[in-house]
Parts: structure tokens; sequence; C-alpha cells
């Protein structure tokens, strides 16, 4: 039986590199979101998830889906598989890392090996689309 690991992500893209955040206590480094809560919507779990790591407030109006990606992951059980639907949105506040991130970063493509696969997925449509230096 396979496992499905339902994951909301903000794509954040400026001067080419893309927003990545590595949780306390991690060494990888992922692109904000997080796990839906109870019947979430999409939007609602990315609200909630970019607040309590980055501590900015998404405007709901602005957010746009980019795709949904899916893949497998080191450490997961065989057949588990993360889906990442991926979304922008302008925001309002100072990104800062929260409690929960020891660090933000921005990436280019060249940084691709630094995020789990799923993520790496995106960063090739990011570059393909030419958004990602």
């Amino acid at each position: 039986m396979s496992v499905l690991i339902d994951t909301v992500a903000w794509v954040r893209v400026e001067g080419g590199r893309i927003l990545c955040a590595r949780p306390r206590g991690k060494d990888v480094f992922y692109i904000p979101g997080g796990k839906r809560e109870g019947a979430e919507s999409d939007l609602e779990t990315l609200l909630r998830e970019i607040e309590e790591e980055l501590t900015v407030l998404l405007d709901p109006r602005t957010a746009a889906h980019v795709g949904t990606y899916e893949a497998g992951a080191p450490g997961l059980p065989d057949g588990a598989v993360v889906r990442m639907a991926c979304y922008t949105a302008e925001y309002r506040g100072e990104l800062a890392p929260s409690s929960e991130i020891e660090e933000m970063a921005w990436f280019s493509y060249a940084d691709r090996d630094r995020v789990p696969p799923v993520d790496q997925v995106l960063f090739d449509d990011l570059a393909a689309a030419g958004e990602l230096a």
C-alpha cells in the first residue's frame, strides 16, 4: 500500500533564485510550506504554514497555482510519495525564520542537489521556464 504525504508549498522566486528554508534539526532545505491539517484547503494550509515558518502574511487574493509535483524521497517507506501543490503569492511583512526554521536561503539551479526529490522537479520546471538562474 502506498502512502501519500500531501503538502502545499510557497514558490517565491526573486532575481533568478528561489526561497528555501531549513527546519531546525534537519540538514536539508525545502521549499517553504508543509502538511495539510484536517480538512484545510490548499490556500488555508499555505497561509498558515508560511506565517508559522517565515513570519509573513501571504495575500490570498494573489495566490496562483503553479503546479503539483510528486516524487519519492529518501527516508520514506517504500511506495511513499510526497505530493507538493505549489503556489505563488505576494506577501506582507519581513521574511524571517521562525522558531521552526533554522535558516533561509535563496537557491539557484546550481543548488538543486540540496533539496529533496519533489523540490528538484519544481527546480527543473522553473529552470526550463527561465525563472531560475
